[in-house]
């Protein structure tokens, strides 16, 4: 793909985690006491939990709080508008899994490779930046490759491409799901989750999303996103790493802390020769709106059976 800002590379940027952090990632997105692989640095197999590297763009190597808006706004992408990182949610993002992290970096040194896939112009209502980011043992293996896109509320119309349509995965109709998970989030749970290292205002103070539009803070995408993993890879994985290969998800609307997250899981029975399923899903807010949308994993299922 050709058009303004593909191929771009930003700096590439160090990576590193301690046992601690792993932990806490787990604890912010609903790991329970009964998974103590995640959750407890002693247990026979302690494990990261998969999505953790979503989380290291945002991080770094830092273990103290951040300046968000001067982070994201460090780099300008050539040959298009400089966005007002003050102003961006999330689009989609898609993980591939390719190896399992360490507990902790420690005694390797881990790297972050981003470059532009494209930039769009979606008109009045903002524009899109798609990146994709491996993180590698430097010099040596790829962990992840992650593929996400930021959307840049109200600043478009600067006569950009309009970029591809995207490709939907939609959940079967008329068809219960296989599995289901639930969440209840709180007024803190945004306030936990952003210790992580996404330390972006608009999930902890009001006035940034009232200027957006949301009416206050709001949870973070990725929140809802690293849940959803969770709860599939709960129901459908036996919570066990090793079962999900890829994970993906569309952020379509935002979610209030104080919502209770549903997730709607259905197993497609399409199996590939190494044993990968496809599954469908969607989050929504109980009662009301779909949240995560265009949800699609691949996972060796250990629980609930095919309805398509």
């Amino acid at each position: 793909m050709s058009g303004p800002g593909v191929g771009f590379e930003y700096p590439t940027q160090e990576a590193s985690w301690l046992q601690r952090d792993a932990l806490l990632f787990a604890n912010s997105i609903g790991c329970k006491a009964n998974e103590l692989h995640f959750l407890y640095e002693l247990h026979p197999n302690f494990q990261v939990f998969p999505t953790y590297p979503i989380i290291l763009p945002f991080k770094g190597t830092n273990q103290e709080v951040v300046d968000f808006y001067k982070a994201q706004s460090a780099v300008k992408i050539p040959d298009v508008p400089k966005f007002d990182s003050r102003r961006v949610v999330d689009g989609q993002r898609l993980i591939t899994f390719l190896k399992p992290l360490p507990p902790t970096s420690a005694g390797k040194k881990f790297e972050l490779k981003t470059k532009v896939l494209g930039v769009f112009d979606k008109g009045k209502s903002g524009s899109v930046v798609e990146t994709e980011t491996i993180l590698q043992e430097k010099g040596g293996d790829v962990y992840t490759r992650a593929v996400g896109s930021g959307f840049f509320v109200g600043q478009g119309n600067w006569g950009g491409p309009k970029g591809p349509a995207t490709v939907s995965y939609p959940p079967p109709q008329g068809k219960k799901p296989d599995a289901v998970h639930t969440l209840q989030t709180n007024a803190e749970s945004a306030l936990l989750y952003r210790l992580n290292g996404d330390y972006n205002p608009l999930h902890a103070t009001p006035e940034p999303g009232q200027k957006m539009g949301f009416g206050g803070a709001i949870m973070h995408g990725l929140f809802s996103w690293n849940s959803a993993c969770h709860g599939l890879l709960q129901v459908l994985g036996g919570s066990d790493p090793a079962n999900i290969k890829e994970f993906q998800a569309r952020f379509a609307a935002p979610v209030k802390p104080g919502d209770k997250l549903v997730t709607e899981a259905w197993r497609t029975g399409d199996v590939d020769k190494d044993g990968w399923e496809e599954v469908r899903f969607t989050v929504r807010v109980e009662g009301g709106k779909v949240v995560l949308s265009n949800g699609r994993a691949l996972m060796k299922c250990v629980g609930g059976k095919s309805k398509l």
